[in-house]
């Protein structure tokens, strides 16, 4: 049952290193109409969609890159698709997790 909670308030992923957080790049793979409606202050937006027309952009950011979207679900097969490409990346799951995480770094 409080899996299902924790879905539904977009609270999943992995607890991140706080080095990640201050050195590396979010990445935020919703689409732009979803990133509009809320995101990660300081992150990017690459919708999982335009992923391959972006690599060198992936490249050329700043290590480790932490994905986001809703759930989990789309940073996760974009990780997949940086990843089998030797682009390492972090799934950071839904984007409101790692915005918790970013703002406890602020406290």
């Amino acid at each position: 049952m409080f899996g299902f909670l924790k879905n539904i308030l977009d609270l999943s992923g992995p607890t991140l290193a706080p080095e990640d957080l201050t050195k590396g790049t979010i990445i935020d793979v919703r689409t732009s109409a979803e990133f509009q409606g809320g995101h990660v202050p300081g992150s990017i937006n690459i919708p999982l969609q335009s992923l391959e027309q972006n690599l060198n952009k992936f490249r050329k950011l700043n290590a480790p890159l932490i994905l986001c979207c809703a759930s989990g679900n789309r940073s996760g097969m974009a990780q997949r698709q940086l990843e089998s490409i030797g682009i390492p990346s972090i799934n950071g799951g839904g984007w409101r997790h790692v915005n918790q995480q970013v703002e406890a770094l602020s406290v």
